[in-house]
């Protein structure tokens, strides 16, 4: 992940079914600049995104973080608005 600095060695994905986070951070370093419990889900129904959002609420002591997409739509990250104010408020 060039955004982050770091290598195939940091983060891994989920298999199909397997328990847990849908990216697996694994470097400490990983961990540091990417502090979110990630959910990948690929839904046409809306209702379940609160369900699912829920479930990813405060694993591990990182923030959750909801990834979405429609068919023929751009996928969307999810993040609680509480969380949201707080990233604007550190950028101020």
């Amino acid at each position: 992940m060039k955004l982050f600095n770091l290598t195939k060695k940091d983060i891994r994905t989920s298999n199909t079914g397997e328990n847990g986070e849908d990216v697996k951070l694994l470097s400490l370093t990983a961990r540091r600049v990417f502090p979110y419990a990630t959910e990948c889900k690929n839904t046409q129904q809306y209702k379940s995104l609160y369900h699912v959002f829920k479930t990813t609420n405060k694993r591990n002591n990182k923030e959750p973080l909801l990834v979405v997409k429609m068919n023929r739509k751009e996928p969307l990250a999810v993040i609680s608005l509480e969380h949201f104010f707080e990233l604007i408020q550190r950028n101020d």
